[in-house]
């Protein structure tokens, strides 16, 4: 009997720590012109009685935000602590394609990367996150992001609440998976758990008055409309790329995985009442992961996508009470914000069609995986060459049953139409992720590349659908450098005559000198100038054996005959 009443009053503590509220884990920062991020795993208490295995940066859960300035110099000291080999992408950043952390910047284990910057960005969210090819999503699940706040003049003009974790809160809003030993689960569709900043059933306490609420779909893969529990009205001031040219009033956001919108709500006058973030899964269309139905019709399904009580239904991320005003108060919505000076169509130089498709036709298509122009991502093709300084319209057209967040690295961009409309007031300032609609939906947009070039390390663009970026809907574009004489870094240009690949290379490099004659000298330099590997040749083709160089970039010099060719070459991991 003892131990009956036992069992009884554990299993209703239990069910009640089931159900408790937990406060808003508001993350640490990061400051100043250098600052360093440590990866490590480690564990997290989700659920009472169970240590979940986790990843993080400067702790076992998660990561720091890093406050930017605009314009300033920054180094970021990465130092991969994991059993694993990662990379780390700043996401929306505008930053060289070497500094950028898509996934042929491997971090391996227990190394350090330290990519180094002037901040170029608008004032506004942005964040961070592994792109480790086929394990993006695992290492994002586990807990790997952080946010990334940009401050700038414009942004420092304006009466705005700023005070981070007081009036001015980053929420990133995830939904995860767990199995039966509350092991974190990826890569299927029981992401039942609701969290607010890897926060269960979350609670926070905000001052009555105007706060900021900085939002970010971190999901795998569902799509959020987000909204308050009364419907009451709120002002976006910021998008992706920063703030808009003026606050648009809404009661409703929709986000799809990766994007971003900064959020003011007015709780002047509010003490005690309490207010519930919420997703309105029933007001989602079909053809968006997360609604009632994903695809385009009730033949199309994803195998488990009905069993999941989150699919087609509202839920909460967060409960907010409204405690004492705290002096100094913002009290009032601005009436604009900054000056948009959009590219204009008639200003491209060239229109690129990405077409997306299903590699499996019929009933299974949802389900993927998917391709971009009828391939799959493969880290020895480059699939778009882009000069540097071009202005282009990038048109998608979506052959796929369902709805894909399309993001680029590189630059933001400015979205021209969806399904031949223009955007909406939400959608028209600087962006870099984009939903693209199912079933032939199109969406062009346009942007500049301007600053950097590298001919050698790409950039990305893929769906941020981790599962589908994971799956290979993914391609990547180098932005060549100029096309004159001298190139950078004083280099004499190379033309025909200095041929290498593949890029990028693992264990060997084909070199060959076109116009090269007698003996010669191969050398390769760190980028940092140390020598790490000289050969004699004779030949005019070579088979350079490199597979004992760490991954990283090198800059290779042939030099004979009284000629010097010099050119970078990236190598990558065998795996």
């Amino acid at each position: 009997m003892i131990k009956h009443t036992l069992l009884f009053v554990l299993g209703i503590l239990g069910a009640f720590a089931a159900v408790a509220q937990n406060p808003l884990r508001i993350p640490d920062t990061l400051s100043g012109p250098v600052m360093d991020l440590e990866l490590q795993s480690g564990t997290n208490v989700f659920y009472p009685g169970f240590a979940t295995g986790t990843l993080g940066a400067n702790g076992p859960f998660m990561a720091p935000t890093l406050m930017l300035r605009r314009n300033r110099p920054v180094q970021l000291r990465v130092q991969n602590n994991l059993n694993d080999t990662t990379t780390i992408h700043w996401h929306g950043l505008h930053v060289p394609a070497s500094a950028d952390g898509g996934p042929h910047s491997y971090i391996p284990s227990g190394t350090l990367w330290a990519p180094s910057f002037t901040v170029l960005d608008w004032a506004g969210t942005y964040w961070y996150h592994p792109h480790h090819h086929l394990h993006t999503n695992a290492q994002v699940s586990k807990g790997l992001t952080g946010f990334i706040v940009v401050r700038d003049s414009l942004e420092d003009a304006l009466t705005l609440p700023r005070r981070y974790g007081v009036d001015d809160i980053p929420l990133l809003l995830q939904t995860k998976g767990f199995n039966a030993q509350k092991e974190i689960t990826y890569d299927h569709p029981m992401d039942t758990a609701v969290m607010a900043n890897g926060t269960l059933r979350a609670v926070h306490t905000l001052p009555a008055q105007v706060v900021r609420l900085r939002l970010l779909n971190g999901c795998s893969e569902r799509v959020l409309r987000l909204g308050f529990h009364n419907n009451e009205s709120f002002w976006q001031i910021a998008s992706d790329g920063g703030l808009l040219s003026a606050p648009v009033s809404l009661n409703r956001i929709q986000l799809g995985p990766g994007e971003r919108a900064d959020i003011l709500v007015n709780l002047s006058n509010r003490v005690g009442q309490s207010l519930q973030l919420k997703s309105f899964g029933s007001e989602l269309p079909n053809a968006v992961y997360g609604a009632t139905q994903p695809g385009m019709g009730p033949g199309q399904v994803i195998q488990g996508y009905s069993s999941n009580p989150l699919n087609g239904n509202d839920f909460t991320f967060i409960t907010f009470s409204v405690g004492a005003i705290q002096a100094p108060a913002v009290q009032t919505i601005p009436s604009t914000l900054v000056n948009h000076q959009p590219w204009s169509a008639t200003m491209a130089d060239t229109t690129r069609v990405l077409t997306f498709m299903p590699q499996n036709m019929g009933p299974t298509a949802i389900q993927g995986p998917f391709m971009i122009n009828n391939a799959h991502f493969d880290m020895n093709v480059i699939n778009q060459y882009v000069p540097v300084g071009r202005t282009e319209i990038w048109e998608l057209v979506n052959q796929t049953p369902i709805a894909h967040p399309f993001h680029i690295h590189h630059n933001s961009f400015y979205i021209l139409s969806v399904n031949n409309q223009p955007p909406s007031p939400s959608l028209a300032g600087r962006k870099d992720v984009v939903m693209v609609p199912g079933g032939m939906g199109r969406v062009r947009f346009i942007m500049k590349f301007e600053n950097f070039y590298d001919d050698v390390v790409p950039y990305m663009y893929h769906c941020h659908m981790l599962t589908h970026e994971d799956h290979g809907m993914m391609g990547q574009f180098i932005v060549q450098s100029p096309r004159v004489s001298s190139v950078e870094e004083g280099l004499p240009a190379l033309g025909p005559s200095l041929l290498i690949g593949p890029q990028p290379a693992t264990t060997q490099l084909k070199v060959q000198i076109k116009d090269g004659r007698g003996p010669a000298t191969l050398r390769v330099y760190s980028l940092t100038g140390a020598l790490v590997k000289s050969v004699p040749v004779e030949a005019s083709v070579v088979d350079l054996e490199i597979a004992d160089l760490d991954p990283s970039i090198y800059l290779i010099e042939w030099k004979g005959s009284g000629k010097v060719y010099r050119t970078k070459f990236l190598k990558q991991s065998g795996f």
